[in-house]
Order: structure tokens, then sequence, then C-alpha cells
């Protein structure tokens, strides 16, 4: 077991941890998982044995890995704890949660490691796009900070997808609309994906039965950015080809429904009524929405599940999608997710999702307890080349909490410390990382 002096660290970043104890059964295990989220932090790298020598612990790395492997914890409490923080803390009472579905890829080496295929990777440079690797499903909730122009994306679920012949992506998205509607009942949610996650509506089985315990969870309503044509919008790609047919129904000619000066339209005829009525599906709506200065038809198409909405208000809910975009590159290039080199399914199951969701203890931690103004100011000073600089990166947060973390650890040392920690060379400045 740690002992509570060899954990040095901010109080106001302690809290975060602290209010996750009850998903995990013994202290010792929740005082492991908190030395590791500061190693995370810390270290140079996401890998396990680098987040324990970071942490201080690395003579324990055995235990470290013992963490994600074995250790008994449930990852979707985990994660569920963490959508509480978020709503807590950054979203006022009643709003509605706001999320964002999205799928990413991590490489992978080796034959052994769990779930690892040769897969699509659509962030790769140049022209492949094919490598071996995880593909993950990450639900992240999308919220708007006071001192961010645009909204943020804090990952709270995550599900490993297995390939071919298993649950599909938007099955995944489903199992987590669910256990996030089920952690926040009576609240709106608000689903919003690309067009990956056109299909079968989440939470809907077909009977009066389950439809009625979904609505008890709170209302989820599905918005995915479609292609451009209307086909793909309504769901096209099913297995069956004669339900693909009655789902998708003709291709909607975009001339006849727009106007000449709108900015966005909806697209309500029959045929778009009938779009996912199938197959005791519910009734959808279609909406096309156009830039005043394109020359096409119309740009992108959004099926929703919501009739009720406005199309202005569903434009604006769609464009909330994009944040959870920057938000898988900052878990892969700078919180380290996809780092960990382990190869049993647990802990290649657990990995990723953890390092996701220390990053979103790190910006709830810097919405709570930094003067953003204070630090782009600072990092102005130092650095008068970010002339333009107005509002904090990622980067940013993350050398925020590294700075304090490491500050914390020096202030921890007692004269009485036989052999007191030092820092590593992962225990960088704040501002090294952030430049």
């Amino acid at each position: 077991m740690l002992p509570e002096q060899s954990l040095p660290m901010p109080p106001e970043w302690r809290e975060l941890p602290e209010e996750l104890a009850p998903v995990f059964a013994r202290r010792s295990t929740r005082r492991l998982f908190m030395a590791l989220a500061c190693g995370l932090i810390l270290a140079d790298r996401g890998t396990v044995t680098r987040m324990a020598a970071a942490a201080g612990i690395g003579q324990q790395w055995r235990r470290a890995c013992w963490l994600f492997a074995e250790a008994k914890w449930d990852l979707d409490a985990l994660g569920l704890a963490v959508a509480r923080l978020i709503v807590k803390y950054l979203l006022s009472e009643g709003a509605p949660v706001t999320v964002a579905v999205d799928g990413t890829f991590f490489r992978r080496r080796g034959r052994h490691v769990f779930g690892a295929r040769w897969a699509y990777d659509g962030s790769a440079q140049g022209g492949k796009k094919i490598a071996f690797g995880n593909t993950w499903v990450v639900l992240a909730l999308v919220v708007k900070l006071p001192f961010c122009p645009s909204p943020v994306a804090l990952p709270a679920l995550s599900r490993l997808w297995r390939g071919k012949g298993t649950a599909s992506h938007v099955e995944l998205a489903a199992q987590m609309l669910k256990a996030l509607a089920g952690a926040f009942p009576g609240r709106q949610i608000h689903g919003t994906g690309d067009a990956a996650f056109h299909g079968e509506v989440p939470g809907h089985q077909g009977n009066d039965a389950d439809d009625a315990a979904a609505s008890q969870r709170g209302a989820v309503r599905a918005a995915a950015a479609a292609g451009r044509e209307t086909r793909s919008a309504c769901g096209h790609g099913r297995p069956d080809r004669d339900l693909r047919r009655c789902r998708a129904g003709r291709r909607l000619d975009g001339h006849g429904h727009l106007g000449p000066t709108g900015r966005t339209s909806a697209c309500r005829s029959p045929r778009a009524r009938r779009c996912g009525t199938a197959a005791s599906s519910p009734p959808g709506q279609l909406v096309l929405v156009r830039d005043p200065d394109s020359v096409r038809p119309y740009d992108p198409g959004i099926f929703t599940l919501d009739t009720k909405a406005s199309p202005e208000a569903l434009a604006e809910r769609c464009s909330w999608r994009w944040p959870i975009e920057p938000s898988n590159a900052a878990g892969k290039q700078l919180t380290g997710a996809g780092d960990a080199c382990n190869r049993t399914q647990k802990a290649v199951e657990r990995t990723v999702p953890f390092a996701f969701l220390i990053q979103s203890l790190m910006i709830l931690w810097y919405a709570r307890s930094c003067d953003p103004a204070a630090s782009i100011g600072h990092r102005r000073s130092r650095c008068p080349w970010y002339r333009t600089k107005a509002t904090p990166a990622p980067a940013d947060m993350h050398a925020a909490l590294r700075g304090a973390l490491t500050t914390a650890r020096i202030n921890g040392i007692r004269a009485t410390h036989s052999n007191p920690p030092q820092n590593t060379y992962g225990a960088l400045t704040s501002d090294t990382l952030a430049a």
C-alpha cells in the first residue's frame, strides 16, 4: 500500500481523484490510481512503467501493471463517475448534455496484442491508410468553457471494437449512450456523430418495453452529420438489401427543398419523414444545410430523430461534433493514450480509456483552479513570438498541471526524509512542453 506522504499533489487536483473513490473497492487501488494519474502527466511517454517511474513508485512497477491487467475495478463506472464530475462542475443545473461519438485508431505492434487487426487509420499521413492496431469508439461530453471560444470535448466512455462479426461502431455508441442516459435520469442528452454512425437507432430495440425503459433514462436524441447524399444520411449501408431500400428510400432532390437565400433549410417531404419508419423505427427529420456562398445545392445533410428541433438548432448541435477530433489528437500526441505496450485483454481495454479520463480530469482541473488570463500573460512574457495567442490550448493545460505537480513534489520533501524523491528526467519544467 502506498503511504499518503508518497503522493504529494496540489489539493485542487487531489480532490478530483478522491471524488472517484467509490469506484474502487480497496483504498490501496485508489491510491495506486491517483499515483499513476500523476505519473501520466509527469511522464514523457504514456507507458505503464514510465508512469510508475514518474510517480516515484518505479520499484513497484509490477503493481502498476497489476492495476490495468488484474485489479478489480469497472471501467464504465469510472467513466460515468468522471462524467458526473463534468456535469457537476461545467454544466448548469438542468442543461442538456451534449455528447459526441467518434472512432479513432491506435497503431500497435505484435501478433498477440488483444483486439489488434488491420484496419483503416483516417489520421495517417500520406496515402497509406491501412495499419495494424486497435480501433476505439470514444464518447465525449462537449461543454462550453468561459475562456475558450469553441466548445471542448472531454472523453468519458470508450469501447474497443473487436472486428467484423462483433458489435459495430453504431452499436457500441448506443451502449455508451444508454449507460450515460442511465447515469443522468430526467436530463436531455443530445448525441452527435459523423456519417460512420448512421444505421440502427441508438436505444431503440423495436418494442414498447425497451422504448419505455429508454425514455425513463432520459431523452436520447441522435443527430448524425451525414454525407452529401441524402441516401447516406437516411441509413444507407444496412446488410439486408430490402431493408436498406425501405429505410433509405429514393434519393431526394436537394434543389427543391432549399430556400434561395436561407442559410439552413429543413427537408420535410413525405419521403424524408419515412426515413427510419420501417421496421418499427421512430420518425426523424432531414435538414440540408447550405452556405450562402456555396455553389452546391446543399453542403452537409443532417439526419436526426429530434423532430421538434429547429434547423438552426440542429445545425449548431451538429457543429459540436468537431471538438472530439482535436480531443482524440490531444490524447494521442499529448496525454499519451496508445503508448502502452501491454497485450492482455484487460490491460489493452483499460490503458487507452485511462489516459482519456485523465485528460478530462486535467481540463476539469484547469477550468476550476487556474487563471487562464494570467497563464496566457505569463506565456507571452516568456514566449514573445506568441503575439496572437489569446486562449489556452490543451498543451498549456497539460503544462500547468505538470508544473503544479512538480512544485508539490519539491515542496513535499521534508528534512527528515532519508531518501527524498527527486525530479526525474520526465518531470520537465512547465513551459517546455507547451512551447
